[in-house]
């Protein structure tokens, strides 16, 4: 499903494709690309399932799959969840100031008394 979304051409045929079913020949003359080259981007979308195509007389139609839309939603928004999640953990230590960790500065400072 990623792979299938992972190119801006991809992704343009699925959202016009939401909007109503088209005609492949349709989706491919609004693209500065061959009609072969259309047709390979939405077999790559079918087999994701995000597409459907259907045979009406000598025209393949597309149309966008809603449910692995949904599906593919819910997965990201799963995603986004765990990576905020994990950013928010890491904003949490990286604002803690640690008493036991000696700064820079104190680091590099020879104890007083110390070989004077």
């Amino acid at each position: 499903m990623f792979h299938a979304l992972a190119t801006s051409t991809r992704r343009d045929i699925l959202r016009r494709t939401i909007e109503r079913e088209q005609s492949v020949s349709a989706l491919a003359s609004e693209y500065d690309m061959s009609f072969a080259a259309v047709q390979k981007h939405v077999s790559v979308l079918e087999a994701a399932d995000l597409i459907v195509k259907r045979a009406e007389g000598r025209e393949r139609l597309v149309r966008a799959n809603p449910e692995m839309i949904a599906r593919a939603r819910a997965l990201l928004a799963r995603y986004e969840e765990l990576w905020r999640s994990r950013i928010a953990r890491l904003d949490d230590l990286l604002a803690e100031a640690p008493a036991d960790r000696p700064t820079t500065e104190d680091s590099t400072r020879t104890p007083t008394g110390e070989g004077d």
